[in-house]
């Protein structure tokens, strides 16, 4: 039986004898096959999965120990296979559900004695399941990190004074695509000169140019599974603000890393990288959280932030990336992937951190 599976129906108790989940991500998740449609019903003993016609054949090859259902009335089907499991207390993942899609379910389970939940309670417990990252997920991972790897030291020989953000990244998107990547965890952020002062600038028609600094953040999925990379590169003669700004960075990522492990609070993590950045002067110039785990989604709970009340589980694999941007100047911010573990942390980023200047 899928493992994955096997813990959800373990966690199921005696009040909640059935599930349903919908969502693309957790769909993958439950059953590490991608697609864009698709219901999946658990029950303490069965699995389910209601696919359309488009889908159907790929999933009867590739999921195993589940029932693939070819979809034709999916309300009526699902009636079916609640009724004939004896189900009538169900809970339904709301991850992406739309409120017209949980109105239609209570309207049609109501008609046949079927109590409905949709509490956080059940997302808590598939976002638990899903940041503790077993040792096969954590070695995809770093392989696709590999695979960026790669790729930096590739763009670090294309970029040079001319050449266009929009130039950089599309040929780091080929030059990952080429060698092993099955996709790209978000596009490519490009950003030069003033542009890196923008956190999430898009790529542009602007060309490098001497004492810019270059934000390459980005990151490859392999087996459905992302890495998440940032390194901030200057471009010949730079200034002593630019580098003592990215210094800053550095020894505030270097800071809180070291103070990670399992059971350490987020916030408490947040907290050690941005006082470090405010007491440099730079208060107000660090405005998003220091990171966030990843996994089959690039963007996944827990996450490093000044109000997070998470607390760090075994084997969570986070970014730890703070920043320093100043409008209209410059920005730098510095990005690595960090297991949590009991007795401390591991990097799984190999990428020089030391300021690289081309």
């Amino acid at each position: 039986m899928n493992n994955r599976l096997l813990n959800l129906q373990n966690k199921l108790d005696l009040n909640i004898t059935g599930c349903i989940i919908e969502s693309d991500i957790n769909r993958k998740y439950f059953l590490n096959f991608s697609s864009t449609a698709g219901t999946l019903i658990i029950t303490k003993e069965k699995s389910f999965f209601i696919i359309d016609f488009r889908y159907i054949e790929k999933a009867k090859r590739e999921i195993k120990n589940c029932e693939i259902i070819l979809q034709e009335n999916l309300y009526l089907q699902i009636l079916e296979i609640l009724k004939k499991e004896n189900i009538s207390n169900i809970v339904i993942e709301s991850y992406s559900m739309t409120i017209s899609k949980y109105q239609k379910y209570k309207e049609i389970f109501d008609k046949n004695n079927i109590n409905i939940d949709i509490t956080n309670k059940f997302n808590d417990i598939i976002k638990n399941m899903r940041s503790s990252k077993s040792e096969e997920e954590i070695e995809y991972m770093k392989h696709a990190q590999k695979i960026a790897e790669k790729g930096l030291d590739h763009i670090l020989k294309f970029i040079k004074i001319g050449v266009s953000e929009k130039e950089i990244a599309l040929e780091l998107e080929f030059y990952l695509k080429k060698y092993g990547a099955e996709g790209l965890s978000f596009p490519i952020i490009a950003a030069s000169g003033k542009n890196s002062s923008s956190p999430h600038a898009v790529p542009t028609d602007k060309k490098v140019e001497n004492g810019d600094f270059i934000i390459l953040d980005f990151g490859v999925i392999y087996k459905n599974y992302c890495s998440d990379m940032t390194r901030t590169i200057g471009i010949g003669e730079i200034s002593k603000e630019q580098d003592m700004v990215y210094n800053i960075v550095l020894e505030s990522q270097i800071r809180a890393i070291k103070a990670i492990s399992s059971g350490v609070s987020c916030k408490l993590i947040d907290n050690i990288a941005r006082e470090y950045i405010y007491q440099q002067g730079y208060e107000g110039k660090f405005g998003h959280g220091l990171g966030h785990s990843i996994g089959i989604e690039v963007h996944e709970s827990p996450f490093f932030n000044s109000k997070s009340e998470d607390i760090l589980s075994e084997n969570t694999v986070m970014t730890v990336e703070p920043g320093i941007y100043l409008e209209g100047k410059f920005g730098v911010r510095i990005e690595d992937m960090v297991i949590a573990k009991p007795d401390g942390y591991e990097i799984i980023t190999n990428a020089k951190k030391t300021l690289i200047i081309l």
